[in-house]
């Protein structure tokens, strides 16, 4: 550290110089035995090493003025240092108060710093394990999906086949495809591409539903009852008479002979209408179908409707050619008993027509294509 102390300004003081004052009184007398030179010789040296005390003392003077002074300044650089070293012993101290300080908030820093390591690891854990969980549940989610549709579908093919119809396995397909576009899963598209194939192939097979041949039959069933038979007799409806046109009032005599026309001509045309349905000419083909009494009817009727039965059953049973061969000789014994001019007749008739045209077995196409691709997708997924 460089001293800025000011120091004095060297002064030498010199110190007087005074001659040697001699004493007063007599001069003693010379030793006895003392020559007078010697005694001259010997105040000459003495006056010639007076100069030479002088200097010394001059000298001494000097080097004792600059002892006080280097004295003087040393004490003035022992206060300086003293004084410097206090302020370096105080700044020493604060320092090392800082220093402690800073060492306390360094440590503060360090265990915080572990602490949020720690939480930072724990937090990372954490984020490692939703994301597993989070993947875990997606898969989980997509294996149920592919699981579920596969399911599903695998049911309503049996179904399809058991009942005859494709609508069971179209709703399945309907409904997978529905819920893949509301999960919006990437991976599973071409399940859905697959899935809309087989509703197009499925839509593209023209076949009459069992059920829609099943009502048709059951309205056979329901004529039966009303279908006019060959051996029964024809009621035909009385024809309504005329309205009477309103004539002008006449005298009494022509309004008697005017009613007595008209209930004449009533009763002649209720007489003629009675003995028309006396008589009955009918073309017959098979003479015994006349022969049939009202029990024989009865039976003819109720065995229509067995028959009409076992071919609605086995046409739910997908049995077709047995449904055909149960219609075929429903069919016949209209023909045979039934009277063809009737209209009710006409449309039994045409009905059993309609149901033995429709009534043939169909080879309904299985969802392959989606079955393949839902295969395919739950290996990506698993």
């Amino acid at each position: 550290m460089t001293d800025t102390t000011p120091t004095a300004p060297e002064t030498t003081a010199a110190a007087p110089v005074t001659a040697p004052v001699a004493p007063s009184g007599p001069p003693s007398p010379p030793p006895p035995g003392a020559s007078p030179r010697a005694s001259g010789g010997a105040a000459g040296a003495v006056g010639a090493a007076v100069p030479w005390l002088v200097g010394l003392g001059v000298v001494a003077l000097g080097a004792g003025a600059l002892s006080w002074q280097t004295h003087a300044r040393l004490r003035d650089l022992e206060r300086e240092l003293v004084r410097r070293q206090t302020s370096s012993q105080a700044l020493a101290q604060d320092a090392k108060l800082a220093v402690q300080s800073l060492s306390e908030q360094l440590r503060d820093l360090a265990t915080k710093q572990t602490v949020a390591e720690a939480k930072l690891a724990e937090v990372a854990l954490q984020r490692a394990q939703l994301e597993d969980l989070l993947q875990s549940f997606s898969r989980s989610r997509d294996e149920n999906i592919v699981s579920d549709l596969e399911a599903s579908l695998r049911l309503a093919s049996q179904q399809m086949v058991l009942v005859g119809s494709a609508e069971p396995l179209l709703s399945a397909l309907r409904q997978a495809d529905e819920r893949l576009q509301r999960q919006k899963v990437a991976r599973l598209e071409g399940v859905r591409r697959a899935l809309l194939r087989d509703i197009d192939r499925l839509k593209a097979v023209s076949a009459v539903d069992p059920g829609t041949l099943a009502l048709r039959l059951d309205e056979v069933s329901r004529l039966i009852d009303e279908l006019p038979l060959l051996s029964e007799p024809q009621r035909r409806e009385p024809r309504r008479a005329p309205a009477a046109v309103p004539t002008p009032p006449e005298p009494e005599a022509s309004g008697v002979w005017q009613r007595w026309l008209r209930g004449s001509r009533v009763l002649g045309q209720q007489i003629w209408e009675e003995a028309k349905g006396l008589i009955r000419v009918t073309r017959i083909e098979h003479p015994e179908a006349m022969l049939l009494t009202p029990e024989q009817s009865f039976l003819l009727r109720e065995n229509l409707k067995l028959r009409l039965l076992n071919a609605r059953l086995a046409l739910l049973s997908r049995h077709h050619e047995a449904a055909r061969q149960d219609l075929a000789a429903a069919q016949q014994a209209l023909r045979r008993h039934a009277d063809a001019r009737q209209r009710r007749t006409q449309i039994a008739l045409e009905l059993i027509d309609q149901v033995l045209a429709q009534a043939r077995p169909v080879a309904w196409p299985r969802p392959d294509d989606s079955l393949a691709a839902l295969a395919a997708a739950a290996g990506v997924v698993r």
